[in-house]
């Protein structure tokens, strides 16, 4: 039985554990996905320097720096079921250190003596950033497998319409005629740069820190470059040239690709939103019984998972700002620029997973009305077709001269709410210059449609081969 608690005051204690938004019982799931709590568990956290702690001990018993009994018995005691949460809390209040809490209560565990050879010549910052390397490193997996996904949905959904006629739009207007599959190609074509980018990102990112308290692994005598090769080994991690306490581009690279990849994301959704309004007409999503629009007006079908993965990308976009901050510290460490980091790493993490789901639980349902793409495309013909007017003008009286005389005709006919055809038929100037049959041509939005399906198709064909390549990854 759920228990209900009344706040009678504003001094009253809340017993309740969920604050931020991701973590919200109620609407979490549109902020944050499984995925990516899991990954940011606040106690999944510190099991995640335990396992960095117990992986230092033991590479350190191999080069005998410790005792290897010792080692195998940190290794043993690495377990939250043999640490005291609690006593953990209490620690971190009483000294006002985000790791030693820990330790401290991990050395009463592992007991008098192993407890001693604990955290021995590292820094708190090497167990904070190594961890924060791993939790990157999982988003990175959870990203990756997601964007193929993505990927895999529109080629399927570009080739499918590489020859649907649609109406192109630049500037919210009408523009030129085009395939929805062209469209649906960009998308693609986008989602597999920003696979490039996470690929070439995990080379640099996913690193080990273990460099001691100023970069100069002094407590680790001059053994200190085979232990951290040692160690990011045991973790998975790669190897770094040098130390990174100061030096926090690799969470920034981090924070702002997964910035730029919920960017897209915001941008494919927007796109949708306009093109499912009635107004419109030529796509809409999939409906089931059961899902609310409004509570007062029965009829909506709003497109709140398009909107939420916008506000996804405007979420994201703020934390790639907060993450550029991050890079000016003092010196060889500067805790302004790290706890920036604790905040913007795992909220664009939330965010961007969050996104992820939405917009592909979006695609996969999506449907595309052909008819009323072709009927908005026809209903704009008569002005969207200037440039083949133009082009066909230009080859009697020269471009820029064909260039001046469409637009004239084009904006009279727009001014005075007439057909472009009609005003065009009367102009002295034009008069006689194409014949009825030719005129037909130019007006036929369905014959302008350019290159369209051929590189729809060369983005479809070049997204099949990345994607096969992905899947062996």
């Amino acid at each position: 039985m759920t228990t209900h608690t009344h706040l009678d005051s504003a001094t009253e204690p809340c017993r309740h554990e969920r604050g931020h938004i991701t973590d919200s019982r109620f609407y979490g799931n549109r902020y944050a996905s499984p995925d990516s709590r899991r990954i940011f568990c606040d106690v999944c956290r510190k099991q995640r320097w335990l396992d960095i702690e117990a992986a230092l001990a033991l590479a350190q018993a191999e080069i005998g720096m410790i005792p290897q009994d010792m080692a195998d018995t940190i290794a043993a005691t690495a377990r939250l079921e043999h640490i005291d949460l609690d006593d953990v809390q209490r620690e971190i209040e009483r000294s006002g250190h985000s790791l030693v809490g820990l330790l401290r209560v991990f050395e009463e565990a592992c007991g008098p003596d192993a407890g001693q050879y604990i955290h021995y010549g590292a820094t708190t910052q090497d167990i904070q950033d190594t961890g924060q390397s791993l939790e990157i490193r999982d988003v990175l997996d959870v990203l990756q497998t997601r964007l193929t996904s993505l990927v895999a949905t529109f080629a399927t959904l570009a080739e499918r319409h590489a020859e649907t006629l649609a109406l192109g739009r630049t500037h919210a207007q009408p523009a030129l005629p085009m395939s929805f599959g062209l469209k649906v190609a960009g998308w693609t074509d986008e989602l597999l740069r920003h696979y490039e980018r996470v690929e070439q990102l995990r080379e640099r990112a996913l690193v080990a820190q273990l460099f001691g308290g100023a970069g100069t692994m002094a407590g680790f005598g001059d053994q200190g470059p085979d232990l951290l090769e040692r160690f990011a080994r045991r973790l998975g991690l790669d190897t770094p040239t040098i130390g990174w306490h100061a030096a926090r581009d690799r969470p920034t690279e981090f924070v702002s690709t997964l910035a730029m990849v919920t960017g897209t994301l915001g941008r494919i959704a927007d796109e949708v939103r306009t093109l499912v309004r009635p107004e419109f007409g030529e796509l809409s999503e999939a409906w089931r019984p059961g899902k609310v629009g409004s509570s007062t007006m029965p009829h909506k079908r709003n497109p709140e998972r398009l909107e939420q993965v916008v506000v996804m990308a405007r979420l994201t976009g703020a934390q790639a700002s907060a993450s550029f901050a991050a890079l000016i510290g003092d010196h060889e460490r500067d805790a302004r620029a790290l706890r920036i980091e604790w905040s913007c790493v795992p909220d664009v993490s939330h965010y961007c997973l969050a996104a992820c789901d939405m917009m592909l639980e979006s695609a996969t349902g999506l449907q595309v009305h052909v008819d009323r793409l072709r009927d908005n495309t026809e209903v704009a013909a008569d002005r969207v077709m200037s440039e083949r007017l133009m082009l066909s003008l230009g080859r009697q009286m020269g471009k820029q001269r064909a260039h001046e005389l469409v637009y004239d005709i084009t904006q009279q006919a727009q001014t005075q709410c007439r057909p472009v055809r009609e005003v065009l038929e009367e102009h002295t100037r034009a008069a006689g210059m194409l014949t009825s049959a030719e005129l037909d041509e130019i007006f036929d939005a369905s014959g302008y449609m350019g290159s369209s399906a051929v590189l729809t198709l060369r983005a479809v064909a070049d997204a099949r081969k990345r994607l096969a390549v992905m899947d062996t990854v």
